[in-house]
């Protein structure tokens, strides 16, 4: 049988054991819930226990704390919280106070005492809850300063493992043939999709990409497979920074297969960035074509566009 259920939280006594009020098809029931920290990384341990004639629930089990909605596991001592758990057949919301979240998250003395002696700049007991959340040991400091890059941030050590800049990843970009050691582009590379395999791609067509280049290809959606379908209508090898202009202004292998069918059968790049501007599409050559003007050279094309002739 499925229950819609709607749980909210009351502060009955000190600590973190509260009244819980649900809604199941209109009837309210109490108990309380707990959040204490769980084995698992990423995880905390969250339990639901009821009580009424003479019926007992008790539930419990390892929760992702993302799904936490409102609740910030990384602020150390008491703090009052409200935060949701939603469902499918439901959401949880809960309130009343946390104690203790590095506890929960076990940033314990040792650990404390193994990352102050990485000498990280910006550490403090905020940063330390969320290296643990996001598992920023001394191991992947030192993994990190191995492979090169500068792991002396503690804000860039934490954008580094949620955004997955491992030193497998570093290692990787650089046996693909790009020689970086620049932080920020690790993990612009990472936000963007950039790829050991699209350097690889890339470099095995004749390119020599920068960083900046790549992440303006998969910004911009210059992807190696869409240069590999212009190559096929005859623009083969063009310069990175044209490439990335046809995503731009919409340059693409279709846009180009329907002019060469009205006889414009290889427009230079730079012509077909200036129809594309300027809207001079396959309908308005099509309809200059139906009123007589034929054979209009693609300077004469995106010149009546710009004088507003249509």
């Amino acid at each position: 049988m499925n229950y819609k259920r709607a749980f909210g939280l009351v502060l009955i006594v000190a600590g973190i054991a509260f009244i819980v009020v649900s809604t199941i098809h209109g009837q309210s029931q109490g108990g309380d819930w707990t959040v204490h920290r769980s084995d698992i990384p990423g995880k905390v341990e969250f339990s639901l226990m009821d009580s009424r004639a003479g019926r007992h629930f008790h539930y419990s089990s390892d929760w992702p704390a993302n799904e936490f909605s409102g609740l910030d596991l990384t602020k150390a001592g008491r703090q009052e919280v409200h935060f949701t758990i939603a469902r499918d057949a439901g959401k949880f919301e809960c309130e009343g106070y946390l104690n203790k979240a590095m506890a929960i998250h076990d940033v314990s003395l040792k650990f404390t005492r193994e990352i102050k002696s990485k000498n990280l700049q910006g550490l403090d007991t905020d940063k330390l809850i969320a290296f643990k959340i996001h598992g920023v040991t001394p191991e992947f400091i030192e993994g990190i300063r191995a492979a090169g890059l500068n792991a002396s941030d503690s804000d860039k050590l934490i954008a580094f493992r949620i955004h997955g800049v491992s030193p497998a990843f570093v290692s990787e970009i650089r046996s693909a043939g790009l020689n970086l050691s620049d932080s920020d582009k690790f993990i612009a590379f990472r936000i963007h999709g950039v790829s050991p395999e699209m350097i690889r791609s890339l470099k095995q067509a004749g390119y020599t990409p920068d960083a900046d280049k790549l992440i303006a290809m998969r910004i911009h959606g210059a992807t190696p497979e869409w240069v590999e379908q212009l190559k096929k209508e005859g623009y083969d090898h063009l310069d990175l920074d044209k490439l990335i202009a046809f995503r731009i202004h919409g340059v693409s292998p279709e846009f180009i297969g329907q002019l060469q069918k009205l006889g414009y059968s290889h427009p230079a790049p730079d012509q077909l960035v200036a129809m594309r501007i300027h809207g001079v599409t396959p309908d308005f050559i099509t309809h200059l074509q139906a009123r007589g003007m034929k054979n209009l050279t693609i300077d004469q094309l995106v010149s009546l566009r710009i004088h507003g002739i249509d």
